[in-house]
């Protein structure tokens, strides 16, 4: 399989490693050069939130359009979001946060379009028997990317500045699209007269009748509720609670980005050998637990421990459930359902996040942890008694 599809899954490590590095530099920049948290915010929003709108129209034109030509113009926006961060940033103070949002808003039009377009195209490219794996393989490139870009960042800036940075994430999304020069997929919704509206509800109706589908959505849901609080909070704990300095608190916060890369290889070797529904719940629901106790541990090397059991459970949970949805999603539809999971990925760790930020605006940082960890594991015990196809499902038949 990798040496058959290796240039699909190089593209996406560059792509995605570009794309995050696209979006610490908005929140980065913001912060910095502009001095606002909440202007950082809205970039944030604007950079991955904007699926939410967008991320329908991108699953239906995954399926009326050939997905390798929407991976190519998704890169292209996020060359010309590129842009708009150079100009930002090489223009003064004059227009500066206009640029940069303008840029940021570029770069969520393609996030909205990249995911389901990658997805899509894994659907038509990979065997039936290679399907599960080639999307935990593509999960995994995603957690990688997200793990390298900080580290890249950091790296570059330091020695060249941001216009290096922004030169660097440029050749990536180049190389990407280099990479797929050869590869040819089809639309498989071709000589549809439905409207985009009608082509929408299609995809909710797919998802809304089979029942193993739509609760592998609500794991997807359950699973990307913890990353918003894990983002919010993580950083104060580790500075108002375990008292680490700053190069402490990046190793600290980098051990996450390395223990989800961990969870996404485990899934790739476990997934033959482990019942997958029993898995995702009880990985989900561990997590959850794992992260209430960093609250109340009080020295660093347990606190690590426990933080890289969450990120260890979360990367092995996240690549099961897509690459199971992935599975599950009936060809003719796959853009949409896709799309759909993409919007999870998205949406739920931002709302999620907002939610961890007005609760510890409420109370203490350890008692926010506590019951954020708390909620989520009673919601997935919840889960896992309403949701039986998703316990029976061994996710070793297609």
């Amino acid at each position: 399989m990798m040496r058959r599809h290796g240039a699909f899954f190089l593209s996406c490590l560059l792509a995605f490693t570009a794309g995050h590095m696209f979006n610490y530099t908005v929140i980065l920049y913001l912060q910095e050069a502009v001095g606002s948290d909440w202007l950082s915010g809205v970039g944030f929003g604007l950079a991955f939130g904007s699926s939410i709108v967008f991320g329908w129209f991108a699953g239906v034109l995954c399926d009326r359009v050939p997905p390798h030509r929407i991976i190519h113009g998704a890169q292209a926006l996020f060359l010309a979001g590129l842009a708009c961060l150079w100009w930002a940033q090489a223009g003064g103070a004059a227009g500066r946060v206009g640029w940069t949002l303008g840029g940021a808003f570029l770069g969520g039009l393609a996030w909205s379009f990249v995911g389901p377009a990658r997805l899509a195209a894994i659907g038509q490219m990979a065997s039936a028997d290679e399907l599960r794996p080639a999307t935990i393989v593509f999960n995994l490139q995603v957690l990688v990317g997200f793990g390298l870009a900080p580290l890249l960042i950091g790296l570059v800036r330091s020695r060249a500045g941001w216009g290096a940075v922004l030169a660097v994430a440029a050749c990536g999304f180049v190389a990407a699209s280099l990479l797929l020069v050869r590869l040819r997929t089809r639309a498989v919704a071709q000589g549809t007269q439905a409207s985009v509206r009608s082509d929408i509800r299609q995809g909710f109706a797919a998802v809304g009748a089979d029942p193993l589908l739509a609760q592998l959505m609500l794991a997807a849901v359950l699973g990307y509720a913890l990353t918003g609080p894990l983002q919010i909070l993580l950083p104060k704990l580790a500075r108002e609670v375990l008292h680490l300095d700053e190069v402490q608190r990046g190793a600290y916060l980098g051990l996450l980005a390395l223990s989800l890369i961990a969870g996404g290889m485990s899934a790739l070797a476990l997934a033959r050998r482990v019942h997958h529904g029993r898995t995702v719940l009880g990985g989900i629901g561990l997590g959850a637990l794992l992260f209430a106790t960093l609250g109340q541990i009080g020295g660093a090397p347990l606190s690590a421990l426990a933080l890289a059991g969450v990120g260890l459970a979360g990367g092995t949970v996240l690549s099961l459930v897509v690459a199971g949805i992935q599975a599950q999603a009936p060809q003719a539809l796959r853009g949409r359902v896709m799309a759909m999971y993409s919007i999870t990925s998205q949406v739920v760790p931002a709302l999620s996040g907002v939610a961890a930020g007005a609760l510890v605006q409420a109370m203490s940082v350890t008692q926010a942890v506590l019951w954020s960890g708390l909620g989520l594991a009673g919601l997935v015990a919840l889960a896992g008694w309403r949701m039986a196809r998703l316990r029976r499902h061994s996710g070793h038949a297609a």
